[in-house]
């Protein structure tokens, strides 16, 4: 019998909301965290709009010593850690004065500390190595998140970061899943985080991928699977969760979010229509499979799925693919919600924002609404219908969310979540 595992603890930072209660309640209103930024305007980008999480001054001394913040600049690290402890804090855990070998991380980045790296080569250039600081290195590897949370926390089981572009939180997710089903672990704490701003984000901006059509109308402009779709609006943040064996959870009478039943990640290899940007379409669908059979459910037991989604032309090919690996269609289909359309497409921390969203609607009894979809892409309506898309919150229980993210490399993962019952 294998090991179940459960959620006990969540956190996250995002664009509309930054702690579970402020980003439940835009999750319920369908309230966009996208503003305009005029120094991306000033810098010369064509979408000059994205979603970036508000941390005040305050707020980061409530994590951080004043000795951590100085020279400290990265916004993956900073988001990642906010959303970690406070998960960890969720979950009714203590911080150790020793390690805590049952307890480790997977917490996974795309980038880390680019502001940090920017000075740093700056201040090489100017022959002034000897000032860059003690912390720049930590700030700019890729594992400074899990380096930072697993000194914060004191644990002492596996402390690493994983890195597969949008796929990252639920690779992340399903490897802590992993750890601890083959009884390596107690507990886990993972999730995903991501930068923000113009060196982050110039690369999507020169690939043409982002909207250019909304910097006079931000809140519009993220438009997951309407047909004025123009590409995805960048956002950023992070997701955090502790994952438990339910024995652990037990022992301790920890609160419970839900259930991870199952889950798959796998990769197209860049074949068959799949390349470093595009998903094969044929993997995509085994992933889903692979997650249900995993899970041991069938389709139609599935109540709403939490889709990739972004906004770009690849959203009718998404749904398709969902159509063909549940083989169900029209009303037998369950509701999808595309979280993007209030946050934007947070890259290597998505996954992971979008997790805590599902299981918050599989705690809470609501499918969340997708915004600016009014005007769906008609290859979507003809295989779905209209009223598979949630415009607005829907109060109903909530019994199995799958969620699933396609990234960069042709990289898929998809987890299934469950209510959790004795």
């Amino acid at each position: 019998m294998k090991t179940r595992v459960v959620i006990t603890g969540m956190g996250v930072v995002a664009p509309n909301g930054v702690g579970l209660e402020a980003f439940t309640t835009a999750l319920k209103s369908g309230t966009s965290g996208i503003e305009f930024y005029p120094h991306l305007k000033d810098l010369g980008f064509s979408c000059c709009i994205g979603g970036i999480p508000k941390i005040s001054e305050e707020k980061k001394r409530a994590y951080f010593t004043e000795l951590q913040l100085r020279n400290f600049n990265s916004a993956s690290v900073l988001y990642g850690c906010i959303a970690g402890v406070d998960a960890w804090k969720d979950a009714g855990l203590d911080i150790s004065d020793e390690a805590d070998f049952e307890s480790g991380t997977i917490f996974g980045a795309g980038t880390s500390g680019v502001e940090r790296f920017r000075e740093a080569i700056y201040g090489v250039d100017a022959h002034k190595v000897r000032r860059l600081g003690s912390t720049v290195v930590a700030q700019t590897m890729t594992s400074g998140v899990s380096a930072y949370l697993g000194g914060m926390l004191g644990l002492g089981n596996q402390v690493t970061t994983n890195s597969s572009a949008c796929t990252t939180g639920t690779e992340a997710i399903l490897m802590g899943y992993d750890r601890i089903r083959l009884g390596k672990a107690k507990r886990m704490l993972v999730g995903s985080s991501s930068e923000d701003g113009p060196y982050v984000w110039g690369g999507f901006d020169a690939m043409r991928v982002l909207t250019r059509r909304h910097n006079d109308s931000p809140k519009s402009g993220s438009r997951p699977m309407s047909s004025t779709a123009s590409g995805f609006v960048p956002g950023s943040g992070a997701g955090a969760m502790v994952l438990e064996s339910l024995e652990s959870a037990l022992d301790r009478n920890a609160n419970i979010y839900a259930e991870i039943i199952g889950g798959s990640v796998n990769s197209g290899g860049q074949r068959n229509g799949g390349t470093m940007t595009a998903p094969n379409s044929a993997a995509v669908q085994r992933c889903i499979q692979d997650a249900i059979t995993d899970a041991g459910i069938i389709p139609s037991a599935i109540d709403t799925i939490n889709g990739h989604l972004t906004a770009t032309i690849k959203d009718p090919t998404e749904i398709q693919n969902w159509t063909l690996a549940l083989n169900l269609n029209g009303g037998d289909f369950p509701y999808i919600n595309a979280l993007k359309s209030t946050t934007g497409h947070c890259l290597s921390a998505s996954g992971s924002i979008e997790s805590v969203a599902s299981i918050l609607q599989i705690k809470e009894d609501f499918i969340f609404p997708s915004i600016n979809s009014d005007d769906l892409h008609p290859e979507i309506e003809a295989l779905i219908g209209r009223e598979r898309i949630p415009e607005a919150l829907i109060k109903q229980p909530v019994n199995i969310v799958a969620k699933a993210s396609f990234g960069f490399g042709d990289v898929n993962g998809c987890i299934i979540f469950k209510k959790y019952k004795e």
